[in-house]
Parts: C-alpha cells; sequence; structure tokens
C-alpha cells in the first residue's frame, strides 16, 4: 500500500511538474504573434494542417493569424502585408506560386519577419526555414508500386501544378524510376501533363482523353495527389475501368482511403501532416524568439541554401489502412465502413 501511494505521488508530482512548465512556457510566449498564409484551403488537407498548427501555437502561448489566398498570387501577398502590421515575428507559408512568392519572402524580411516555407520550398528567396515531406521519397513509392503493379503497359501521368516546384520535383522522380522501363518498351507513357492549381476536373478530362486515345487500353495513372487520382478514378467508372487500372495517390484523404478499400485507388502516401503543423507552429516560435532551428539539412532553392526538415511519408494500400491512418487517428475507422458494402469493410 506504501508503494502504491509513493508511486502515485511520483505521478501526481511529476504531472504538476509538467504542467506548470507549460504554463511558464506559455506565459513566455504570450502576445507573440505567428502568422500562417494559405494558398487555397481546397480539400481536407489544408484545413487538418491549419487545425493542428492552431492547437499547437495556442499550447505555446501564441496567437495565430492565418489567411486563405484562394490561389490568387496577389492576394497572398497583400494578406502577408496585413499579418506584418498586425505585427507578427514569424511567418509559415504555403506559397500558391514558389517563384512569385518570393515577393512575399521579401517583403516580410524588409520587416525582420522571419520565414518558414511550409510543405513547397520558395525559389529564389531568402527564407529561414523549410518544412515538408521527402518528395523524393514520395515520387519513389508512387512509382514504384505502380511499377510492380503493372510492369508493363500504357501508363498516364498526372502531375500537379505547374507553378508548384514540389509538382516538378516529384514529376521528375516519378519519371527517374520508371525511365529504365520506358527505354526497354515494357512501358509507354501516353500522356503525361500538369494540372493546374492540382484541379480533380483536369485530371477527369486528360483521363477522359487519355482513354479515348488509347480506346480504353491504360495500366496504370500515376497520379500526383488523391484530387487527381478522384478525377482520374471517375473518369474511368464512366468506362467501366475502375478498379482494372492502377492509380496511386498522396495525403490519405478520407475519400481515397474509401476507394483503395473499393479497390478502386491502389495507394496512397500518408503524411503525419499533423506531425509537420506541430512542428512548424514549434519552430516559428523559436524563430520569433531568434532562436535557431534544428535541421537535417540544407536545400538550394536558387538563392541561398535553406535550412531543411524532411519528415518521412508512409506508403498506404489497402493492407494497411487500419495500421497506418486509423492507427494514428488521421482518418477513423467509423467513417470508412459507412461508406463500404459489407465485403469491404475494414474488421
Amino acid at each position: 500500500m506504501l508503494k502504491f501511494i509513493a508511486r502515485l505521488t511520483t505521478i501526481v508530482v511529476f504531472s504538476l511538474t509538467a504542467f506548470f512548465a507549460r504554463s511558464a512556457t506559455a506565459q513566455s510566449n504570450a502576445g507573440l504573434k505567428i502568422g500562417f498564409s494559405i494558398e487555397a484551403m481546397n480539400g481536407e488537407r489544408w484545413q487538418t494542417d491549419l487545425a493542428s498548427f492552431e492547437s499547437r501555437a495556442k499550447q505555446l502561448g501564441a496567437d495565430v493569424i492565418s489567411a486563405d489566398a484562394h490561389g490568387d498570387d496577389d492576394r497572398q501577398l497583400q494578406q502577408v502585408q496585413d499579418m506584418i502590421k498586425a505585427g507578427i515575428k514569424a511567418l509559415v507559408l504555403l506559397p500558391h506560386d514558389t517563384s512569385k512568392a518570393s515577393r512575399i519572402v521579401d517583403a516580410a524580411k524588409a520587416a525582420n519577419v522571419k520565414v518558414i516555407s511550409y510543405d513547397r520550398l520558395v525559389l529564389n528567396s531568402d527564407v529561414d526555414l523549410y518544412i515538408s515531406f521527402d518528395r523524393i521519397a514520395i515520387g519513389t513509392m508512387q512509382a514504384e508500386y505502380l511499377r510492380n503493379q503493372a510492369p508493363k503497359g500504357n501508363y498516364v501521368l498526372l502531375a500537379g501544378s505547374p507553378n508548384d516546384g514540389g509538382a516538378r520535383a516529384l514529376h521528375d522522380t516519378q519519371m527517374q524510376i520508371l525511365k529504365p522501363y520506358i527505354d526497354r518498351g515494357d512501358i509507354k507513357i501516353i500522356a503525361d501533363s500538369y494540372m493546374n492549381d492540382w484541379l480533380p476536373s483536369e485530371a477527369y478530362l486528360s483521363t477522359l482523353k487519355a482513354i479515348d486515345s488509347s480506346k480504353g487500353n491504360i495500366a496504370a495513372i500515376l497520379a500526383s495527389n488523391d484530387g487527381l487520382a478522384g478525377g482520374a478514378i471517375q473518369a474511368l467508372r464512366e468506362h467501366g475501368l475502375a478498379g482494372k487500372v492502377s492509380v496511386s495517390g498522396q495525403d490519405a484523404d478520407l475519400a481515397a482511403v474509401i476507394s483503395i478499400a473499393q479497390g478502386e485507388q491502389s495507394m496512397t502516401v500518408y503524411k503525419p501532416v499533423t506531425t509537420q503543423a506541430v512542428r512548424a507552429a514549434e519552430e516559428a516560435v523559436h524563430l520569433a524568439k531568434g532562436e535557431k532551428p534544428v535541421v537535417d539539412a540544407t536545400i538550394n532553392n536558387g538563392k541561398a541554401n535553406v535550412p531543411v526538415i524532411l519528415l518521412k511519408p508512409i506508403l498506404v494500400t489497402k493492407d494497411n489502412i487500419k495500421s497506418t491512418v486509423v492507427k494514428d487517428g488521421f482518418q477513423k475507422l467509423q467513417s470508412i465502413n459507412q461508406a463500404l458494402s459489407p465485403a469491404q469493410q475494414i474488421k
């Protein structure tokens, strides 16, 4: 009994110590303002990021000013200028156009505001930190999985926005993986194009054209994210090809996870975005206070060697939905299963 009481006392003391430490940290950061500029709040991905970012910033005692630019470069610049006037000390920037966004960075730096390039690297700019998931790993996962599923046949490539440097990096990696098979004639690229603003509607139309030109003879569709995969699958569905063509994705959106369980999408890449958003909030507070981040490496953006934090992505297929996105609480098993037939449901 005495041992139990002593153990309980230790737990209570530890919990109180941790509580007071968190409280002290929050109090020391009280009044600190950080900005989160998002290029467009389309889909569930960025909504999840923002919610996690705001939650962690609040725990740290910092106030968040956020804005949605709705895919407009000029609006994003104006919103950031408004944040600067409001007194932010650090800016987390998810750029719409990774080249044009350099002027946003310039405006922030002129006001002594630290800048974190979030998920997409702003080119030719003096950003202080870049936080993202390893795009080379993502592109490799996508291309290798499809190559293993469909080692021969016609391929359709649906890349992201032409204004997104990350989309180009993904596409280049995918092509590097496929090149040996293309060179020996096992794989033939019958369509390869970028989709403006990552629009699923463009992926849908591009897939329709590919179906028409190939008379439905398609082995795989290398879609760079789940939105594009969804647009492609809709076109495949209309021609009775859904489930017969291997389709990749990225983001582990709920609709994509359901599609994987149904056998229409082959895989997605799960990026624990809450981890990314939490880390961004923590680093924004550190930078705002003049502290240096602990980084993995540097990457050249055309102007400087930018310190970078690269997080690890996770491959998701029908076989590991429960042990990945469900286990982490990223998607709920009930939400997935209610869209599935009894035979498809995940146990």
